[in-house]
């Protein structure tokens, strides 16, 4: 287990921005930086990163969190995974207590298929250079490729050689189950999966191994001639990039992405100093793939053999790409060449020169090379103008879709305004579905949900004073079960006030309230008789642990809460001091239902604010405290006990004292 000290180092070291920029292609807006989300799809930049605060918050699907958090989410990572990764970043040394043979065992288990395939790269490239079968078929074929010894260890590349089980039986011998080097699909029935190949390591976006594709280098025609590591649980062959993990950075740099077919062409490129460049590894572009490259750049140019299957390939890709608001160019090769033989042919500089003077746009490109098969060909050339028009009609920006009209009207010879009427046909129709889609899916979402009301904090607080109250009739009692608990509407609204507390504790509780007492010290001794009243997990959570630090004299600060080791703790808080900045993150305390009597800014107002809010909490509470005693009083009637009701009776008193007491306090009117 990973020792605290670790962990402080972890978080005093580590940098929210430098983290998620290395997934998320950043742009500095004041003392803050702007993306793209990664958590959902989105064409307006709603993610917020607070170098300050050392937070990120999205406000578009409300994911938010320290660099700690954003890894885990990110990657799939457990805690200790992420604080892993971290330390492995910023080169910080990993000092562990002694595990227990339970946390060894969950430990593996949720490593297992990563350790393994780290494990099956070491094999394989233990083969490549350590064994004389390796080096004359492996590693010569990687140095007739022109592949020098550091580019193939910086890759990773290996080689299996011929073995039944020779991987498996190394991997039993190491103490790997079998069923998980299965899991991992480096195994089959009791075979090795890749046998007389050489191997190319597929990473993940942060440098883990999660699979392999594997290259043939005999003539067998029965075998295919790659053959690629089956889905697993950390591997999705549609959601993964080859080379992402080494052109993440010159992606963002350069502010494009070249993408290609093939491993080989990669690699090439990547030696040659062309590093902003990832392959589809062979299939057709995705959505998820292109969205993997639009985390770090909006540019995107496609390289592709110049012969028909390369352009089919690349017209089957570019609907995609540009679905995803990306500016989309291709680069046809010269007939019978490949990005990575074409390189060899002319040299690094004379091929950026080429890929800079080729690069076509992809609507002019489509364009030109179907108007041309079909140029003497009518009926051809209408179904040309469709294929164009719905194209077209994917481009989300509407600026960009008439920017192309104008260009493909001359030279289809067409008016404007028919290609305009056509698209917004297609816009519309799309509209249309993907209405009827939402709506299917909300009808589903409110079978589920039990309720969809909107909860308003201030909802049963009485009115302000000066102003009249006047009841709704006719009164009922409000909703509450046989123990006296309120409705879900009702006790969301307190848990509201809770929220509020802990918004005030997180964000001003160790600043001072005067020369010897804090913000939390006021707040949580004034209101000591009334902790065990809070209903939210998390902030009861947060209140006894912020107790206990108090009494101990140690001072806490938000980041103690924002890195705190309890995800949901440091999500919570997290949310809490992203609803603070209402000018720096651009959402204002409605997201999260938690609202100010004043117009002034939370940061001058927080010592009005932490009295305001104990009031409140404290008034919510002590209604709770008279429905439950009514209910009492009720039952001592039902049971004529003539001492229950009297005591009730006097508690009852009591309670609405004290109740009148505190609206006076917030300057409001009670009704009896």
């Amino acid at each position: 287990m990973i020792t605290q000290k670790t962990i402080q180092t972890i978080f005093e070291t580590v940098k929210v921005e430098d983290v998620v920029g290395d997934f998320v292609k950043l742009t500095r807006r004041g003392v803050n930086y702007i993306g793209l989300c990664p958590f959902h799809n989105e064409k307006t930049p709603s993610f917020t990163v607070s170098p300050a605060k050392n937070i990120y918050k999205c406000f578009g699907c409300g994911e938010g969190g320290n660099a700690v958090n954003f890894i885990m989410d990110l990657e799939q990572l457990s805690y200790p995974e992420a604080l892993r990764s971290l330390a492995k970043k910023y080169n910080i040394p990993i000092e562990e207590d002694e595990l227990t043979a339970e946390q060894t065992a969950q430990l593996q288990l949720s490593d297992s298929l990563y350790v393994v395939n780290q494990f099956a790269k070491e094999h394989f490239q233990n083969q490549l250079f350590n064994t004389d079968y390796g080096k004359s078929v492996g590693l010569s074929y990687f140095k007739q490729r022109g592949f020098r010894e550091e580019t193939i260890k910086k890759f990773g590349l290996g080689f299996a050689n011929g073995g039944a089980n020779d991987l498996l039986q190394q991997g039993l011998h190491k103490g790997y189950e079998e069923a998980v080097l299965e899991k991992a699909g480096l195994t089959k029935n009791k075979r090795d999966f890749f046998r007389n190949r050489v191997q190319f390591p597929i990473h993940n976006v942060s440098g883990k191994v999660i699979g392999f594709g594997g290259r043939i280098l005999t003539s067998n025609k029965k075998a295919p001639k790659y053959l690629n590591t089956p889905e697993s649980d950390i591997y999705n062959k549609r959601k993964t990039l080859y080379g992402i993990y080494f052109a993440r950075k010159a992606i963002v740099k350069m502010n494009e992405c070249y993408m290609v077919e093939g491993y080989t062409d990669v690699i090439s490129l990547h030696q040659a100093g062309i590093e902003n460049i990832v392959a589809s590894s062979g299939t057709s572009l995705t959505a998820d793939q292109v969205r993997l490259v639009k985390r770090y750049a909006p540019n995107m140019t496609i390289l592709y053999d110049g012969d028909k299957a390369g352009i089919k390939a690349a017209l089957r890709g570019l609907d995609i790409v540009i679905e995803q608001d990306m500016n989309v160019k291709v680069v046809l090769l010269p007939e019978g060449e490949d990005p990575d033989s074409y390189l060899k042919k002319v040299g690094t500089t004379a091929f950026k020169e080429f890929i800079d003077r080729e690069a076509n746009d992809f609507i002019l490109f489509k364009s030109n090379l179907l108007l041309k098969d079909a140029e003497h060909d009518p009926i051809k050339k209408s179904e040309v103008i469709k294929d164009i028009v719905g194209s077209i009609a994917k481009i989300p920006d509407a600026l960009k879709r008439s920017v192309y009209v104008k260009e493909c009207a001359q030279l289809m010879e067409m008016s404007e305004q028919l290609l305009h009427t056509e698209i917004n046909k297609r816009i519309q129709s799309k509209a249309k579905k993907d209405y009827q889609q939402e709506q299917r899916k909300q009808v589903a979402q409110k079978k589920r949900a039990s309720s969809s009301e909107f909860f308003d904090p201030y909802a049963d607080m009485p009115p302000e004073e000066g102003m009249e109250a006047v009841p709704d009739y006719p009164q009922s009692q409000p909703k509450t079960n046989a123990t006296g608990e309120l409705a879900p509407r009702k006790k969301a609204n307190e848990e509201f006030q809770e929220l509020d507390i802990v918004r005030i504790l997180i964000n001003f509780g160790d600043r001072k309230l005067d020369e010897n007492t804090s913000v939390a010290e006021f707040i949580l001794l004034d209101m000591l008789d009334m902790i065990e009243e809070f209903d939210h997990a998390t902030c009861t959570k947060v209140v006894h642990e912020y107790l206990t630090k108090l009494q101990a004299n140690e001072t806490v600060s938000t980041s103690y809460f924002t890195n705190h080791q309890d995800p949901a703790v440091a999500k919570l808080a997290v949310d809490l001091v992203a609803s603070m900045q209402e000018h720096g993150f651009s959402e204002g305390w409605e997201r999260l239902n938690v609202f100010l009597n004043t117009q002034e800014l939370p940061e001058i107002n927080h010592v009005a604010d932490a009295k305001s809010s104990i009031l409140r909490f404290k008034f919510k509470k002590i209604e709770r405290l008279i429905r439950k005693n009514q209910l009492s009083l009720k039952e001592a009637q039902v049971a004529k006990n003539d001492t229950d009701m009297l005591i009730c009776l006097k508690v009852n008193q009591k309670l609405l004292d004290i109740k009148k007491d505190l609206a006076k306090q917030m300057n409001t009117v009670v009704l009896r």
